[in-house]
Parts: C-alpha cells; sequence; structure tokens
C-alpha cells in the first residue's frame, strides 16, 4: 500500500497554533474595533463635554482633573461629521481585521499574505507616533505587529519553499 502525500506540509502543521493565535488576536481587535466604531456613533447626536463630564462623575474623577480638562477642551473641536468618519474608519479596519482572522483560524494562505501587507502597511504609522508621541503601549503593540510580520513572512517563505520541494520530488526530469 502507498501512502498518501500529506495534505498539508509540515510548516503549516508546525505553525497551526500560532496561527490560529494570531488569528484570534486580530478577531479581538476587530471585536474591540466594532465596538469602538458603534461608541462613535452613539455620540454622533450628543454633546460630547456633557458626556465627559457624566462619565467624570460616574467614575468619581475630581473636578478640574487635568486629564478631564484636556478631555472636554478636544470635545469642544470635534463635530458631527467627524465622529461619523471616525466610526467609518473603526467599521473598515474592524473588517479587515475579522477577514484576516478568520482566515488564519482557517489556516488560509491567502490570509497569512494579507496578514503580511496589512500589518506591515502600519508599521511605517506607529513609527510615526511614536516618534511624536512614544507610550509604552504604542512599542508593544508596535513590537507585537514586528513580530507577527517577520513570522508570518518565515513562515510563508518555508511554506512556498516545501512545496517546490516536493513538486520537485514528484516530478524528477
Amino acid at each position: 500500500m502507498i501512502d498518501a502525500p500529506p495534505r498539508t506540509s509540515p510548516t503549516r502543521q508546525r505553525g497551526a497554533g500560532l496561527l490560529r493565535l494570531i488569528g484570534i488576536f486580530k478577531l479581538l481587535k476587530g471585536v474591540f474595533l466594532i465596538a469602538a466604531a458603534v461608541s462613535a456613533f452613539k455620540l454622533i447626536h450628543k454633546n460630547l463635554a456633557d458626556v465627559i463630564v457624566e462619565w467624570q462623575h460616574r467614575l468619581h474623577i475630581a473636578p478640574g482633573n487635568a486629564i478631564v480638562e484636556r478631555l472636554l477642551e478636544k470635545a469642544l473641536t470635534v463635530n458631527q461629521r467627524q465622529l461619523m468618519l471616525v466610526g467609518i474608519v473603526l467599521l473598515a479596519y474592524a473588517a479587515m481585521f475579522t477577514v484576516e482572522g478568520i482566515g488564519l483560524l482557517l489556516l488560509k494562505h491567502w490570509a497569512e499574505w494579507m496578514t503580511v501587507i496589512t500589518t506591515s502597511g502600519l508599521i511605517p504609522f506607529e513609527i510615526y507616533e511614536m516618534v511624536h508621541k512614544p507610550s509604552t503601549l504604542k512599542a508593544l503593540a508596535m513590537m507585537i505587529n514586528v513580530a507577527v510580520a517577520i513570522y508570518l513572512v518565515i513562515h510563508v517563505r518555508r511554506e512556498v519553499a516545501e512545496r517546490q520541494q516536493r513538486r520537485g520530488a514528484a516530478n524528477p526530469t
């Protein structure tokens, strides 16, 4: 009896757990962005300053708090059109992350490439943000994104090399 060739490459089998973990991470980002978009849409017909003051009271933050004061200053400059745009952009990113996440959970090759391209494409913006407004959270997010992109590039290249090697072995000249 002849053994059938494996349907998935050894690299794909070894990396399945990590690919699915990245997929779950992408899905969580998508869910978070959907929640943020819904929040932005809910704020469209409200007075942002009133909402901030209401949350200040709910969270028992003392009047005159510097963070609350800055938020109130910024709230005065935000209009309904900007909130709508923020909500739409957040939904677009949520859709992208959700598609990536589902594709990675299903171990789809296209999802690996999509994730490499989208994750790598966002890194320059993260670098810009780090230069102008550095923070530990931004640095951590950027490191995770760089690590994911590097891992996926290496993973996809190994998979392509294995596929070419199997083709070469199956079709000796």
